[in-house]
């Protein structure tokens, strides 16, 4: 990816003092960016299936459960890959970015919660968890007790990306620039920032 297609045009208009670079995207990490020793691996049956990939050569979107979103992140950033709610495993030494996608739903954010503790656990080799993609599943705000789940489903991931509620993708409408507000814009930016750095910089789990 040469050219992030999700920044803004800015339209023509009376010339203005430019006040400096555009701020960069916050893209440190807030929770932990590794495998930790001492988490229990969920039960195998509670556990994403696996596939194998030739080469760690993308950023792809691993949807933790049906419905979560990951072929819509997949349109709204070209050159990254929807993973069909599976891990991608690429032969060593270098791991395969990931972001998670789930809706905020109870059951989408339990199973988050699980993905997330899957991977902290280390029975995921060669994978990069870089954040998870948090999309509404209704208009509104979330209800408090989801919304204080979804904080602690958060902690366990390096960084935690929210997409509004937007009814036009809800009618089958393409995602476009047009239908997409601002919010979207600012958290594809920040995937993009990220993925552009070095992937090198994440450490190979094996």
């Amino acid at each position: 990816m040469t050219q992030n297609p999700w920044t803004r045009q800015q339209s023509p208009g009376p010339q203005q003092p430019s006040p400096g670079p555009a701020p960069r995207p916050d893209i440190t990490p807030r929770g932990p960016s590794a495998p930790q020793h001492g988490v229990p691996a969920p039960a195998e049956d509670q556990r994403l299936p696996k596939f194998a990939i030739p080469a760690a050569d993308t950023l792809w979107w691993v949807g933790v459960h049906g419905g979560a979103g990951e072929t819509t992140m997949s349109v709204l950033l070209p050159g990254t890959r929807a993973a069909n709610h599976r891990w991608p495993i690429p032969p060593p030494p270098v791991p395969t970015p990931v972001i998670l996608v789930a809706r905020t739903h109870g059951s989408g954010l339990r199973a988050a919660q699980r993905a997330a503790i899957e991977w902290a656990s280390g029975v995921v080799q060669g994978v990069a968890v870089l954040g998870l993609v948090l999309i509404a599943d209704a208009p509104g705000r979330l209800p408090r007790v989801l919304d204080d789940f979804a904080d602690i489903v958060g902690g366990g991931v390096p960084r935690v990306w929210d997409i509004p509620w937007i009814e036009e993708w809800r009618r089958g409408e393409a995602p476009t620039p047009d239908n997409t507000p601002d919010e979207v814009f600012e958290v594809l930016e920040s995937i993009y920032a990220l993925r552009a750095s070095n992937p090198a910089d994440y450490t190979a789990p094996y």
